[in-house]
């Protein structure tokens, strides 16, 4: 028998991705199949599944919590955002089309069959299946053809949880208000709320627990304490970096370009946890700090658009005066295609057909292509030799004079480029820094001291850690009981 229950928010960001990771770690130590799914989502932070397509990298993680191979299944609609009004349309982790918000708002509706099959498949065989929202239920206008919430929920019969953030304040007021404002037969679906990211004593919400149990005539599954090791696992939304801080303020800087429409930034989730580094998210407005050693470009959804936005910033001067002190440069994906000479994109890919000049701080040419390629690869970086993984996600072919340099050797055939000062340096290659090896022998050749840092070894460790925090804070047992069979 599968039993299956939504994971739905009063808002974006209230914890909703997190709890359900959590939820299937603690399941599938109690020895159950457990699946995550979320039929839509938004997010440039994809990763490559197992089944050779993309997914958002919060399922990925939900999968990895879960001791299950990502699938494409269990995130049938990811929308990846290429301008501030329209996104590219993956639909089982497969580039579709690229739509407006407007348009994809009036065909979302088509893709609830997409969503059906996924979710049937991701069902066969497991425990349980446990499916996360996107943003809030409460938003009424967007509920006829909704796919991603209620309409959902209502298209798989499945019941719900309502998950409140009190960290943000008012989580009476808008737990209480989802429940008022929703029809009867969604309101119906909402079997159980939970209130999320609780600082201080749990006790001293008993009162405002009550009172919600009364008013909404519906049980509450428990307060959970802020966890503090959320920061140690991949972020799923860019908003986290506008906060961003710089860790170790001690250590050596390495400074990442906050680009528009960045694209897989937990890349840099490793060298954020080095001791020896002091990392710092370059935000709009702000000019290249000139004691950075090295300055990443990460990855981009729109490599062309964000490359614009890279010169209205002035970084492109800030980044020659980088190079002229003897400061490196590391691109990643979009970031690489950026340090060429010029990017063409004939058939309009990213908007108008044409063609743009780069950087200039490769001997590279770019041509963006629709094929994308999607692989997990494992090889070597070239300069060390030393061991490393990650996967690679992106449109597009790069080659020139600085490619006879490059920067890693990928199941026997090279990846990226490196100039003849060795200063910059470009890669497809997203998650590398998560391998040990070459993260230390990378860091050490800039002269920074790597730590013991085994960074794989945290995530399974973190995960453990959600897991019990979870246990301890929730009622396991009578939410599982709550789920629906499907």
């Amino acid at each position: 028998m599968t039993r299956a229950i939504m994971f739905m928010g009063t808002g974006s960001d209230v914890g909703k991705s997190l709890i359900v990771a959590g939820l299937c770690r603690a399941y599938a130590n109690r020895g159950l199949s457990v699946m995550p799914f979320k039929p839509q989502n938004m997010s440039n932070n994809a990763a490559v599944t197992a089944d050779g397509g993309e997914i958002g990298r919060a399922q990925a993680l939900q999968a990895r919590a879960a001791r299950m191979p990502s699938s494409v299944h269990m995130n049938p609609i990811l929308l990846k955002p290429e301008t501030t009004t329209g996104a590219q349309i993956i639909v089982q982790g497969k580039r579709q089309a690229s739509m407006t918000a407007r348009e994809y708002f009036r065909n979302r509706s088509k893709y609830l069959n997409d969503c059906l099959d996924s979710f049937r498949r991701v069902s066969h065989g497991a425990d349980a299946v446990l499916v996360e929202g996107a943003g809030s239920p409460g938003e009424i206008n967007l509920r006829d053809g909704d796919i991603a919430n209620m309409g959902f929920a209502e298209a798989a019969d499945i019941p719900a949880v309502l998950i409140g953030d009190i960290h943000r304040g008012g989580v009476i007021a808008s737990i209480a208000g989802t429940f008022d404002i929703l029809p009867p037969a969604d309101r119906a679906r909402l079997k159980a709320f939970l209130i999320n990211k609780f600082h201080g004593d749990p006790e001293l919400f008993s009162e405002g627990r009550s009172f919600l149990e009364t008013r909404t005539l519906t049980p509450c599954l428990g307060v959970i304490p802020h966890f503090s090791g959320a920061r140690r696992l991949p972020a799923e939304d860019a908003v986290a970096l506008e906060e961003d801080l710089e860790t170790h303020s001690s250590g050596t800087k390495i400074a990442v370009l906050r680009l528009p429409r960045i694209a897989n930034f937990d890349d840099l989730d490793p060298l954020r946890q080095e001791p020896g580094v002091a990392l710092t998210f370059v935000q709009p407005g702000d000019a290249i700090p000139a004691n950075a050693r090295l300055v990443i470009i990460p990855g981009s959804k729109s490599t062309v658009a964000d490359l614009a936005a890279l010169r209205r910033e002035g970084w492109d001067i800030d980044l020659l005066a980088h190079v002229r002190r003897g400061g490196l440069v590391l691109g990643l994906c979009g970031g690489y295609q950026m340090l060429g000479k010029t990017i063409s994109d004939p058939q309009g890919l990213e908007g108008s057909a044409g063609s743009v000049a780069g950087l200039g701080l490769l001997d590279v040419d770019t041509t963006l292509l629709p094929d994308k390629t999607l692989t997990r690869i494992t090889g070597t970086h070239a300069p060390s030799g030393a061991a490393l993984a990650g996967y690679e996600i992106h449109l597009g072919k790069t080659g020139g004079a600085d490619c006879s340099r490059p920067f890693a050797l990928l199941e026997g055939r090279p990846d990226g480029a490196i100039s003849a000062s060795g200063q910059v340096m470009g890669s497809y290659l997203h998650g590398c820094f998560s391998s040990d090896e070459f993260r230390a022998k990378f860091l050490t050749s800039l002269g920074i001291q790597s730590s013991t840092l085994r960074f794989e070894e945290t995530i399974e460790t973190t995960l453990d850690a959600l897991a019990q925090h979870l246990e301890s804070h929730l009622d396991l047992d009578r939410l599982l009981s709550l789920a629906g069979e499907v």
